[in-house]
């Protein structure tokens, strides 16, 4: 266990990585270019001070971020009161706070902030939700949406989401990035106020730093091309270089122009020559004459410290609680009457319906004539068609934004991707069954007897199954794909394929080659459309059907045109005798003869099991996929 009062050191830290952006096939070829990114880098930090890492880009400071929270692989050692800091441990004490990070959208400021505490409950919880808000100024936001912040405001509350843990180290990626000046000082001078009030090591990015904001920085690095230029205490940093020849010139903004200072002028060819001399004179100097400076004295550490402080959210919480704070948290963001939740509760419930109500100013007029055998069966596909394509516009639209928070959190190891799909599963499943359940309610009574009250239920689960298999269809894409768009178009033109394959009705199982009938049985749509048509079609209301009022087809022998008698006296009018003779022709084999209803493959529990162990087997590959291991260039964009 770390006391209130700790030292982090670097020593002789050396970092490689990818130092160009390379191209999809260079990175899995593993032709992307590399080279060394840090060199050498030593500083120490104490508990209750406010380090900030300067640089111009390119100069390596979010690589050192991530040395430090052993993201990345490094030589040397990176000790936390002299023991080595592993990443595990890291995790569990410590936090990193990146200026992409993205909040859930939906829920207020004091919902989030106490979300984010998953170790305590009760008085406690909610006293330490109202302390981290006034220390951040956010008390009179605190039910503020998210959505509706200001820059500044959200940037403190993306900290606090962390802070709240009490992290014995708090890494921060330019949390003042595109800030006014008067929030860039605000910022910093609360970050300052916590780092002493909470005994916490605060280390931080910044590329323009501001003169006023340099009493409230204890420690400076500055970085030039992974090189460490000056390292230590800022009340000794003025007296160093003016000791190598660097004076500050009255006026001038210190920590800027010693930035300047530590960069590579790259405006001509002489400047550059000329500057990388003079900075790795600098290096090498610091390097001889930088230890004593970067220790500082210890007479004079005055830093404020807790001695009583807490950590309140220690360690990594367990599964169930994990998983019920997940469900909660995608529950709030949905019930939380905003105009986001209101947004997620009008996808989830109306979207569908609507669109059954479309179809059913369509189909509502549908008579029981010879035509309504296609009429019904295209009511039917576009009922299936309909349900695939509104369960992806809806993954795709709502799961976004869990899908980034996901995976900017998983870098702490707080939960897995699994666990994030059970909790999603376990929000999405009770709202895809009421959907599915009334908008089949909105059409069922154009395709038969609503009363038959089974008939009716199993119609709306072969729906919900589709509804299901399309949404975990479109969850295993959004793993690659960050890009919507891209995403939705890549499911649709997958479900476009098998659902032009099997659904049989834009094309008849009996045109198909022996290899593409059996291609069929590996689709969800095959069972889900045979069990629909049989169930509507198999109704004594389709037997014999007329043309219209004035044309009966009561002689069979001679008015039923079938694919045998083309070439006969039938009647053209009268194609179908009855609703098996339909869906003989539409999902029989070629050289099929027989009694559809006494196949296996007609069989109605045989096709409803089959249509719901797509949607449950595709669930369960889908907490598989999310355990693999992705590659860095792919799990990064997504915390973008």
């Amino acid at each position: 266990m770390i006391g209130s009062d700790y030292t982090l050191e670097l020593c002789n830290v050396f970092h490689s990585g990818q130092v160009e952006p390379g191209s999809f096939f260079q990175r899995l070829t593993g032709g992307v270019k590399t080279g060394v990114i840090l060199k050498d880098v030593s500083f120490i930090t104490h508990s209750g001070e406010v380090t900030a890492i300067l640089g111009s880009k390119g100069s390596g400071k979010r690589a050192l971020l991530d040395v430090i929270s052993r993201r990345v692989p490094s030589k040397g050692h990176i000790l936390l009161e002299g023991v080595p800091l592993e990443e595990d441990h890291f995790r569990n004490t410590c936090a990193v706070v990146r200026h992409s990070t993205k909040l859930l959208p939906g829920l207020t400021v004091q919902q989030t902030l106490s979300l984010s505490l998953t170790k305590i409950s009760g008085y406690l919880k909610s006293s330490k939700v109202k302390q981290v808000m006034a220390d951040l100024a956010l008390s009179q936001v605190a039910h503020k949406c998210v959505t509706s912040l200001t820059k500044s405001e959200y940037r403190r509350l993306v900290i606090g989401v962390q802070l709240i843990r009490d992290p014995i180290i708090l890494l921060l990626d330019e949390p003042t990035w595109d800030l006014d000046p008067l929030n860039t000082y605000l910022v910093i001078s609360i970050l300052s106020n916590v780092a002493k009030k909470y005994g916490s090591a605060i280390i931080l990015t910044m590329e323009k730093p501001r003169s006023d904001v340099f009493p409230f920085l204890d420690r400076v690095v500055y970085l030039c091309l992974g090189d460490v230029v000056y390292a230590g205490p800022t009340r000794n940093l003025l007296d160093y270089f003016g000791s190598i020849g660097f004076p500050c010139p009255q006026l001038e903004n210190p920590l800027m122009y010693y930035l300047c200072l530590s960069t590579v002028d790259r405006r001509s060819r002489e400047r550059f020559i000329e500057s990388n001399h003079q900075i790795a004179a600098l290096v090498e100097k610091f390097k001889v004459e930088g230890q004593g400076i970067m220790q500082g004295n210890p007479a004079e550490h005055n830093r404020i410290i807790n001695p009583n402080k807490i950590q309140m959210n220690y360690g990594k919480p367990g599964g169930v609680k994990v998983l019920f704070m997940l469900y909660l948290r995608i529950l709030l963001s949905i019930f939380n009457f905003k105009k986001n939740g209101l947004k997620q509760m009008s996808m989830r419930l109306l979207s569908l319906p609507f669109y059954f109500c479309i179809l059913w100013i369509f189909y509502n007029e549908a008579k029981d004539y010879q035509r309504a055998f296609i009429t019904k069966s295209g009511l039917i596909f576009n009922a299936m068609l309909g349900t695939y394509f509104i369960s992806i516009m809806n993954t795709i639209c709502l799961y976004g934004p869990y899908r980034t928070r996901y995976y900017q959190e998983s870098q702490e190891g707080l939960y897995s991707g699994a666990s994030l799909l059970l909790a999603w599963n376990m929000v999405s499943l009770p709202f895809s069954f009421i959907t599915a359940f009334a908008s089949a309610a909105i059409i069922y009574p154009i395709l038969g007897d609503i009363t038959e009250g089974m008939d009716y239920v199993y119609f709306a689960l072969v729906l919900w199954s589709c509804y299901i298999y399309a949404e975990q269809q479109s969850l295993a894409i959004m793993m690659f794909v960050k890009n919507g768009l891209i995403a939705a178009i890549v499911n649709i033109y997958i479900t476009c394929i098998y659902v032009m394959l099997a659904s049989g009705v834009l094309r008849s199982y009996k045109g198909y080659e022996e290899w593409l009938f059996y291609l069929t049985y590996a689709t969800h749509t095959r069972y889900a459309s045979i069990f629909l048509h049989r169930n509507i079609f198999k109704q004594p209301t389709f037997n014999i059907l007329p043309y219209d009022d004035e044309d009966n087809c009561t002689s069979i022998t001679n008015l039923i045109q079938t694919s045998a008698t083309l070439n006969t006296n039938s009647n053209a009018n009268c194609r179908y005798a009855s609703g098996k003779a339909f869906l003989t022709e539409r999902f029989t084999a070629k050289n099929f003869a027989g009694d559809i209803y006494l196949t296996g493959d007609f069989n109605p529990d045989f096709n409803l099991g089959v249509s719901f162990a797509f949607s449950l087997g595709i669930m369960v590959l889908n907490k598989f996929l999310y355990l693999m291991p992705l590659p860095s260039y792919i799990t990064d964009k997504f915390r973008e």
